[in-house]
This record gives C-alpha cells, structure tokens and sequence, in this order.
C-alpha cells in the first residue's frame, strides 16, 4: 500500500499531535512518580544512614517535584522514540523502519543503564572523596536540596550520554550523519565534554576527570559505532546499484 501524501498543514497537525501525546505520557509518569516518592527516595538514602536536613516546606515539594520528574523523564523516553518513529515513518524506507523500530527500547534501557552507572560507580567515588576532604574539619550534615541536586548533577548526564552510541546510529543510518565527517571536529567535542564534565561536577580536579573520561569514552563509541553502521550501509548501496545494472 501506498504511503499518504502530507501536506505542510497535515504535517504540522500530526507532528502536534504527537508532542501532545508525548506529553500526556510525561504527565502521567510524572504523577506516577509524585505517589511512590517516599519508596524511592528511602531507596537512595539506604546507605546514608541518617536522614537529611530541609531548611524550609518549599525543599520538600522541590525534592518531591525532582524525584518525579526523573521518573518521568525515564518513563517517556520509549514513548518519545516511538512518536518520533511514527511521525518520520511515512518518510523511511522498509529496511530503515525496521532498524529504527529495533532502536527503541535501547534507549529506554541505555537511559536506565546510564543513570546506574552515574549513581553506582561515579556518584559513591566522588562523595567518598569529598567526604574524606572534610574529615575530621567539620561535620558532615546535608539538606536534601544541596545532596539530591548533587545526586542529580552525577547520574542524569550519564542517562543521556549512554544514549549517544545509539542515537549517532540511527542518525547514520538515516544518512544524516557522515562519523568520518565528525572526527575532523573532535578536538572541538572533547573541549566541550570537558566543560560539560567541569559543569556537572565539583569544583575540583579529581572530579573533573572522573566525569569527562567517561563521557569522551561514549564520545568514541558513538563514533566507533556509527562507522559500523555507515561501512555496512554503503555495502548495501553498492549490492543494491549492482542488482539493478
């Protein structure tokens, strides 16, 4: 069956009707998050082993409103991937609708699989750093604003990054990203992790470091992944124009 022609005007009705859809799902999971944020938060603060300080009523509904946006955020991630996919579907090609539907619950768990590195391998080495900076000068008593927004810093850059290798794929698949093209620029892209990784992190070296050798590492992979997808991408070109000669 023939793909339907769309006009601008159709275009732009279904790509609002897609954000609106994305949308209500955010709401959703959001809402589902506000009701479960007790059980969560006393997730991360098992091993603190004492409770955290708030210094006014607006904390509690900040940490409240942070807590359940990160689920929700976690949670609208495949349904995004699959309204994008729906939305550029009429323009895809068979094979090429096959591969961006494959990608989609990747992201969803490459997002989880990131926030789990953040929170399980950086996030503890850099508090336990910092904790022994301030041992035996002062003692160790955290608001919630001061310890989640720091939790936060260290874990959400991680779901995002951990989704590069696969969204430079699907860009490379769709041709519209050339990798070879993105190596002339890396110096410039290591400078800019840099300073994303010096953003995020402490105000010091150590921390620097354990933030930006990870995200240049992922940087690398995406590159390494794309090249797969274009080499494999051109093969079929050429198999294709030898099949029609």
């Amino acid at each position: 069956m023939a793909e339907k022609e769309y006009t601008l005007v159709e275009h732009l009705e279904e790509l609002r009707r897609r954000i609106i859809i994305t949308a209500v799902f955010f709401l959703v999971f959001f809402v589902i998050g506000f009701f479960y944020v007790k059980d969560i938060y006393n997730f991360f603060m098992g091993h603190l082993g004492y409770k955290l300080m708030v210094l006014g009523p607006s904390d509690i509904m900040w940490l409240y409103f942070h807590i359940a946006g990160i689920v929700a955020i976690a949670g609208t991630i495949p349904v995004l991937a699959w309204q994008t996919w729906a939305f550029v579907k009429p323009a895809l090609k068979p094979f090429e609708r096959k591969v961006a539907l494959a990608y989609i619950p990747a992201l969803f768990l490459l997002f989880v699989g990131g926030l789990a590195f953040g929170y399980f391998l950086i996030f503890p080495n850099i508090m336990r750093f910092l904790l022994k900076m301030g041992s035996g000068l002062m003692t160790n008593s955290f608001t919630a604003d001061k310890y989640f927004s720091f939790l936060i810093n260290m874990t959400l850059p991680f779901g995002v990054a951990f989704e590069l290798p696969l969204v430079s794929m699907f860009l490379t698949s769709l041709g519209i990203m050339n990798p070879y093209k993105v190596v002339k620029v890396r110096k410039y892209a290591y400078l800019i992790l840099v300073i994303i990784a010096s953003m995020i992190s402490p105000p010091e070296f150590l921390s620097h470091i354990s933030v930006a050798i990870p995200l240049i590492l992922i940087f690398e992979l995406s590159i390494f992944m794309a090249k797969v997808v274009f080499r494999r991408k051109q093969k079929r070109i050429a198999l294709l124009s030898l099949e029609e000669v």
